[in-house]
């Protein structure tokens, strides 16, 4: 079965986005949150939170997995 991203409908604060890429990666929700969250504003704040608004638009919301 292929590996792929979705935004997480267990792990969300918001959208699910940073939930989804911290499953997708095999890290800890909560370490993914606090890098975005320190990096937004040493990108200017503009790129990251671009990327998140884009990413909520593009990546699926996560449906129930069979596994």
């Amino acid at each position: 079965m292929k590996k792929r991203l979705y935004r997480s409908k267990d792990e969300r604060m918001l959208t699910g986005v940073l939930g989804g890429i911290a499953d997708y990666f095999h890290f800890d929700p909560t370490i993914v949150r606090l890098l975005f969250f320190i990096g937004v504003p040493f990108t200017g704040f503009f790129p990251l939170v671009f990327f998140y608004i884009a990413a909520v638009f593009i990546i699926p919301k996560e449906e129930e997995r069979f596994e």
